[in-house]
């Protein structure tokens, strides 16, 4: 008899429950996740009157591939980037909560008589708030565009990098059990570390890696090489100490800075709905429904606690920040909730085993409650704020006001301001680099030479070559790159006290870099002599050499903004930033009432205000088809339109959005294209359809702006002016050979 592995058989059960309760939960409008939580209180080993899963260990390694994959979606999601544009006030708010929540929950939890780590981990767990349920609620009430809400929206990144470094710090506390200020310093410095380090490294190797292979990536190569970097990240995150969630989430959010973030993210959609499903069924399957009985009172009390912790962190966090009176308060009652990680922080306290059984279901049912007050708390702001305001003594309203208006000048950005921020950030770049290199050379470069070359002078030569080799564009950019020249010019010119300072630190850089070189030699090298022969031959080398490692560090710096740009470069260049237009993709469904009719028939243009720039008919490709052109099942459309028209038009085309892939040349050469005429051009004083456009650049015009005005859709007897610019979508070759 063939025998079926517990393990499959508890995916089964998991997938069944879940997909279920998931079906009841979309009938009654409630998130999907509580019904995950539900579902495996059924199949867990609590409730007995369902099949239950029969292993407790397939319920930590299902749980263990959900965390991982649930945080690399959120890395996708999150980006450094958007981290760096967070304004002062977000990060103030941010912080404020972050740090008053963890007080508040260690105070809690004390208060109650709970130990040391219980109520350590309790902080740790109401430090962060929900981003899917505060998107979601966002959407339902359709507040996204308020105030507020960008307020909230910064915080909820701030929280994320809260929530990662939160993870590390309670791992350090956990295996320690010891609370002394230099294991937390150092695992805070570790963490610092490897973070710059793999964001400078992934953002140089990673994009570079996509583009260059992006002709050899369809849909499959593209998810195997997606989910294969995150795994790798994970492996390497183990490593040297961490999570498998931490290194999850840094191959995400290095991910997300590049042009095929959007891709990938569809891609592995379906992957992480499987195992976030997976993960938050086996959330519920650790809930013992009668802990949750026992401890109502605890649960009451720390729900309480979270939402008026919040909102009272919160909201003085962002009136400190200068935000007005009401937008603090409703950014307050926005962030009255927990969810995501403080599930993924409360299974490590349950993981490593040094948290008590009952703070699992505590934290899993606040989270739950506060899911549903969260939507009844935001309609419940705008109100609350207006009352607030009336109460308050007129006085305090115009203090509050002045200091708001005040801080919004506070931006202005000094000489000096500037230079110690561009020294700074140049100091610890280059600084987590050349540890970097130094690490590599002591731990793999020199243990391999000392096996495989030998020991003597001419292995420690060679190790001494490829070290030096490695370092030395950073070596130059750390002690003799010029850096804010112009800030660095008007300090030394203009203000003659500024020169003492200026130098000091010029020599420090220098002296910096010398001791990097010491401690590259004395990982190969013992003898004093042969160090400072050694030392001094290297540094004549760096100032002989220094152009050259000038234009070599150059190229290297070029490629990384390009690599960090290029996803804002790319949305720029195909969108229509005027009136938020866009290209678009989707698909034709058999059951659509669009199919079999032509374009003039179904008059797309007309009604919706969205053109159709090409047809894809599976191999055949048809740009800017023609008023007869007709539509079949599967034909895959680029349409161009806001996001408004597009929503309607995508009701009649599809069930669902599909992503294409640019596998037709094409395709890949359609671009939106700003052109200005002038006299000189080839087509100024023809009308559009004269002008005969269209067929010689197989282009379609969706704009033209004249005199300040702007013309949608075009018809074809108008008449091209000088001055006028032309929005097409083509192939850019032959846009500018027709216009030239």
């Amino acid at each position: 008899m063939i025998h079926l592995p517990e393990l499959i058989v508890d995916l089964g059960l998991i997938l069944a429950a879940a997909g279920v309760v998931t079906l009841l939960f979309k009938k009654i409008k409630q998130p999907i996740v509580l019904g995950y939580i539900i579902a495996g209180i059924f199949v867990g080993p609590h409730f007995t009157l369902l099949p239950t899963v029969a292993e407790e260990k397939s319920i930590s390694i299902w749980a263990e591939i959900g965390v991982i994959f649930l945080l690399f979606s959120l890395g996708l999601e999150f980006s450094f980037k958007k981290l760096a544009k967070v304004g002062g006030a977000a990060s103030v708010t941010g912080i404020t909560e972050a740090v008053s929540m963890l007080l508040l929950g260690y105070l809690v939890g004390s208060l109650m008589g709970w130990s040391t780590m219980d109520s350590i981990f309790l902080g740790g767990i109401l430090c962060v708030s929900s981003t899917t349920i505060i998107i979601k609620a966002f959407d339902e009430l359709g507040v996204k565009h308020k105030r507020f809400a960008k307020l909230v929206f910064g915080v909820l990144i701030v929280d994320d990098l809260v929530a990662i470094l939160l993870m590390v710090l309670l791992s350090t506390l956990a295996v320690s059990q010891q609370f002394a200020g230099s294991e937390i310093m150092l695992s805070v410095l570790k963490f610092g570390f490897f973070l710059v380090l793999w964001f400078l490294g992934g953002i140089f190797l990673v994009p570079t890696f996509l583009k260059r292979t992006r002709k050899l990536m369809n849909d499959e190569t593209m998810l195997i090489v997606s989910l294969a970097l995150c795994l790798l990240m994970v492996m390497l995150a183990v490593k040297v100490g961490f999570s498998p969630a931490l290194g999850a989430f840094i191959m995400g959010s290095i991910l997300a800075e590049t042009t095929q973030a959007e891709h990938i993210e569809h891609l592995t959609k379906s992957v992480k709905d499987l195992f976030a499903a997976v993960f938050f069924v086996s959330v519920g399957m650790l809930i013992d429904p009668q802990v949750l009985v026992e401890h109502a009172a605890t649960i009451i009390i720390v729900v309480l606690v979270t939402i008026a912790g919040k909102f009272l962190s919160s909201s003085i966090g962002a009136l400190v920040a200068g935000q007005p009176l009401k937008v603090a308060i409703q950014a307050g009652l926005s962030l009255g909730q927990i969810g995501e990680f403080s599930f993924i922080i409360a299974s490590l306290g349950l993981t490593l085993h040094v948290t008590s059984n009952f703070l699992y279901p505590v934290a899993v049912a606040v989270s739950v409650i506060t899911t549903f007050t969260t939507p009844y708390l935001m309609k419940f702001s705008g109100p609350l704020a207006a009352g607030i305001e009336r109460m308050l003594p007129q006085k305090w309203i115009d203090g509050l006001n002045r200091y708001s208006s005040s801080t919004e000048g506070i931006a202005q950005t000094s000489d000096w301001k500037m230079l110690l921020r561009a020294y700074l950030i140049n100091f610890i770049t280059h600084s987590v680099i050349l540890t970097g290199i130094l690490f590599l050379a002591k731990y793999y470069l020199y243990p391999f030479i000392t096996t495989n070359i030998g020991a003597g002078l001419n292995g420690i030569l060679i190790g001494i070559v490829i070290s030096f080799i490695l370092m030395a564009p950073f070596l130059w950019a750390f002690a003799l790159r010029r850096i804010e020249r112009k800030a660095y010019s008007h300090l030394w010119l203009n203000k003659r006290y500024s020169r003492g300072p200026l130098i000091a630190i010029e020599v420090t850089r220098i002296l910096l870099a010398i001791l990097y070189i010491g401690f590259l030699l004395n990982i190969f090298l013992n003898a004093t002599w042969a160090i400072i022969i050694a030392l001094m031959a290297i540094i004549l080398a760096i100032i002989v050499f220094s152009k050259k490692l000038q234009a070599f560090y150059n190229r290297l710096e070029t490629r990384f903004l390009l690599n960090l740009n290029d996803r804002e470069n790319q949305r720029e260049k195909t969108a229509i930033i005027p009136w938020e237009a866009h290209l678009a993709e989707m698909q034709v469904a058999p059951e659509s009432p669009l199919t079999g009719k032509t374009l003039a028939e179904l008059a797309i243009r007309e009604r919706y205000g969205v053109s159709i720039a090409l047809i894809e008919r599976g191999k055949i490709s048809i740009p800017t088809p023609n008023r007869d052109e007709q539509l079949f099942p599967y034909d895959k459309l680029t349409v161009i339109g806001t996001d408004e028209q597009l929503a309607h038009i995508k009701q009649l085309v599809e069930d669902h959005s599909v992503y294409s892939e640019d596998t037709q040349a094409a395709k890949k050469d359609l671009e939106l294209q700003k052109i200005t005429i002038t006299a000189h051009s080839a087509i100024c004083g023809q009308s559009i359809r004269d002008s005969g456009i269209r067929e010689r650049t197989q282009g379609l015009i969706a704009a033209i702006e004249r005199n300040n005005e702007r013309i949608v859709n075009p018809d074809s007897s108008l008449v091209f002016q000088p001055g006028d610019t032309l929005w097409i979508v083509g192939n850019r070759k032959r846009i500018m050979e027709a216009l030239s």
